[in-house]
């Protein structure tokens, strides 16, 4: 019935769905889990009318044209250029550190000490991963990495990932550097925005080929198997095409190598009478309360509405039924475990593992666009399209 059989409808199961339907013609399912498409990316109004990101945030930024251009197949951009802010004692500072941030942070002489210094070692523009810069021998570059790094990074990455960053993948701390620039922007990338009508209207437009089929509110072992020999079964039948699955690699294989930890998250939803709770799109709470960060969705989206709703966001360990997964830990013991994984999927013919619960690797949107459509165009496409 099927040429394809895609589990997870998320980012990358949904960019592979609508290639090969569209590109090759081609008969796809894909088996999701949960009751609606887009995964972690879909949004919806909530019944005040206000459009929301039910699980967070989610703001496109790239420098991969070709991913921009491909996406913008299926949407039309707003114009929205990310802002953060942190409380930090008791004022609300750029984020990242940057040298509007030093200016708000330390009086004028060592603001200007401070900028010279950075500006003279790294140069204008450059972003300097906080521990790289706390190693630092002059001792206002150290008193202004070591100001960063208590008031603005521990306790916010302790809350995020239940650790401290020296305990943490260098690839994690390299993604919270100081900034030498005036630029308040949290990403620099020249194409950002989100999609004008919302990314779950978007996903809906890249799965209206009715060579695509979706099973919602389905386990991919309630209709796939494999056995011993690593032949994937389909409703009891071996499968002769591909199998994609974008889901956890640890669950595919019924946890024989135990289970891999990811982070979750929980919301708490409030909304106001009052056009707008706060001044930008996202507000970090590095050391006051239990929660991260609070997002106001209406700076994200441009809506116009009399209210507005906010979240409060909370990380935890994935620990509970239903919980839903949000981000592998990036701790080397963790990868080698994973690796474990990876070397019996490997044995499989006709089986890809993409995404970030897939690959146990973490991803921007912007990456696992780019992951998937390379996957199409080197396992699926036979020559040129």
């Amino acid at each position: 019935m099927y040429d394809h059989i895609i589990v997870g409808a998320g980012i990358a199961g949904i960019v592979l769905a609508e290639r090969i339907a569209n590109k090759l013609g081609e008969k796809v399912l894909i088996i999701e889990k949960r009751n609606h498409i887009g995964g972690n990316c879909y949004d919806n109004y909530n019944q005040d009318g206000i459009l929301i990101h039910k699980y967070g945030p989610h703001i496109f930024h790239t420098n991969m044209k070709h991913v921009w251009d491909y996406l913008s197949d299926f949407t039309h951009w707003n114009n929205y250029q990310h802002k953060v802010l942190g409380v930090i004692n008791q004022k609300k500072i750029p984020i990242p550190f940057n040298l509007n941030s030093i200016a708000k942070s330390f009086n004028s002489k060592l603001t200007q000490r401070i900028e010279e210094k950075l500006i003279k070692k790294y140069g204008l523009e450059a972003k300097i991963p906080i521990l790289e810069l706390i190693q630092s021998e002059d001792e206002n570059l150290r008193l202004l990495a070591e100001y960063v790094y208590i008031n603005v990074f521990l306790n916010y990455t302790i809350k995020q990932w239940g650790m401290r960053p020296e305990d943490l993948d260098p690839s994690v701390t390299a993604r919270v550097p100081v900034s030498i620039s005036r630029d308040d922007r949290y990403f620099q990338d020249i194409y950002q925005g989100l999609p004008r009508e919302g990314y779950t209207k978007m996903f809906e437009r890249m799965t209206s080929n009715p060579k695509i089929e979706i099973k919602l509110n389905t386990d991919f072992k309630e209709l796939i198997e494999f056995d011993d020999n690593k032949v994937v079964k389909f409703l009891n039948k071996e499968f002769q095409g591909k199998l994609i699955f974008t889901g956890e690699i640890d669950y595919f294989f019924n946890y024989k190598f135990g289970k891999l930890p990811y982070r979750t998250l929980d919301f708490e939803w409030k909304t106001y009478q009052k056009e707008y709770f706060q001044e930008v799109g996202v507000v970090n709470y590095p050391n006051d309360h239990e929660f991260t960060r609070i997002t106001e969705f209406k700076h994200l989206t441009g809506q116009i509405n009399a209210k507005t709703t906010i979240a409060r966001e909370y990380p935890r360990d994935l620990n509970k039924k239903g919980d839903i997964p949000y981000y592998p830990v990036p701790k080397a013991s963790y990868v080698e475990t994973y690796r474990k994984y990876q070397n019996i999927a490997q044995e499989f013919e006709d089986l890809i593992f993409v995404g970030r619960l897939a690959e146990y690797k973490y991803y921007n949107m912007d990456q696992v666009v780019d992951r998937a459509l390379t996957i199409f165009q080197d396992n699926m496409v036979k020559g040129d399209l």
